[in-house]
């Protein structure tokens, strides 16, 4: 599964592209071509993201919005595997998913700290909460 925010980029009359999130109101940035604006939409939605997992705040759902001027934006692989840890453990508590991969609170806590990078091993045994863990590039 790969997390993905809808953003809507649109361009202005002085030909600058706005980026908005729909689900995340605080999120916004620009660019002077649509690739740039794409480009800082990944970043923006980053930044976000580590900062609502640092702060331990709600991340929300990406919604299903589609439609003109609709793209989906992915943020970085770290923040990226933490969230995937924090939406597999959903309902379990940190010390349930200690248990489950034999080792300690802290050690399951660094899963879901987008500063750490984990090894695919303990993502891997991370997914025994009923999950598997599928590599690919794209």
């Amino acid at each position: 599964m790969k997390i993905e925010y809808p953003v809507q980029i649109t361009e202005e009359e002085d030909g600058i592209f706005f980026v908005s999130f729909p689900d995340i109101e605080e999120a916004m940035t620009q660019g002077e071509t649509m690739e740039e604006a794409l480009f800082n939409a990944s970043e923006v939605l980053t930044l976000t993201m580590e900062y609502r997992l640092d702060e331990e705040q709600e991340i929300p759902e990406p919604s299903n919005i589609t439609g003109k001027n609709i793209y989906l934006i992915s943020p970085d692989v770290k923040v990226q595997a933490a969230l995937l840890v924090r939406r597999a453990r959903k309902g379990k508590s940190l010390a349930e998913l200690a248990r489950a991969l034999e080792t300690s609170w802290p050690s399951v806590k660094r899963l879901e700290n987008p500063h750490n990078s984990p090894t695919l091993k303990m993502i891997d045994k991370a997914a025994a909460l009923g999950k598997k863990l599928v590599l690919s590039f794209e």
